[in-house]
């Protein structure tokens, strides 16, 4: 058993997410040109792509556009560029923060990131600051109740998972090398198992609990670089329990 209120966190993350469609719709799309500028356009023979395609299905974006992005990525049509551009720093009680952007102004995007660490009580660190404490991974989580734990650990393991964790609220993580994502995605569709959620993160190898005002504090800290256009995703150590 491990975890604080995971289950509760990926809802709070969700449902922010949920609220900006047009905001995921415009993520998806950077996500997807980007990852067919990195690897190539087949996303047969490029894993990054086939997950951004992926997730731009997942948010309802049209065939058209996501092969538009990808036209766009590989220079067969014209668009505007985008970076790739990664900020570490550090939130309320000293929480890890590392926020992962996608930009065509690199100096509009850094001095909103400073702006909203400033704002709501974090700062920014310098490169490399908080990364170690963060591990690339694929993570299937499964809500509190949703599926028998020996069912899940059974066909992940099978499947080439790296570890099978329950937490203490009940849920349920599948944890397993990137490359691995999609096998093991298949093992558990296979097994007619249906994740909640299913992506490829960063996922703190440590957690800062936090709790009423100072939780309070984090999630508008943690809202805050959400809310930005340049922002694709967010990841901090921070657990908030209610």
């Amino acid at each position: 058993m491990a975890g604080h209120s995971k289950w509760a966190n990926i809802k709070h993350r969700k449902a922010a997410a949920d609220a900006k469609k047009g905001k995921a719709f415009t993520r998806a799309l950077r996500e997807v040109f980007v990852a067919a500028k990195a690897g190539g356009g087949d996303p047969a023979m490029n894993a990054r792509l086939r997950l951004a395609i992926d997730k731009a299905r997942e948010v309802n974006v049209p065939k058209d556009n996501i092969d538009n992005a990808i036209k766009r990525g590989t220079g067969e049509i014209q668009g505007e560029a985008y970076e790739e551009i990664r900020y570490e720093g550090y939130g309320i009680g000293g929480a890890a923060v590392m926020v992962d952007c996608l930009t065509n102004n690199r100096t509009r995007t850094a001095g909103e990131i400073r702006h909203a660490f400033t704002k709501h009580g974090g700062n920014l660190g310098t490169d490399g600051s908080v990364a170690f404490l963060f591990k690339h991974l694929g993570v299937f989580l499964f809500a509190p109740g949703a599926a028998a734990e020996e069912k899940v650990m059974e066909a992940a393991l099978e499947a080439g998972a790296e570890d099978v964790v329950t937490n203490e609220d009940g849920s349920i993580e599948v944890l397993c090398a990137p490359g691995d994502f999609q096998k093991v995605q298949e093992g558990l569709v296979k097994a007619g198992l249906k994740p909640d959620v299913a992506e490829v993160t960063m996922r703190a190898s440590t957690e800062t609990v936090l709790t009423g005002e100072d939780g309070a504090r984090m999630q508008k800290l943690l809202d805050a670089l959400e809310s930005l256009d340049d922002v694709q995703d967010v990841y901090t150590t921070a657990a908030i329990e209610a």
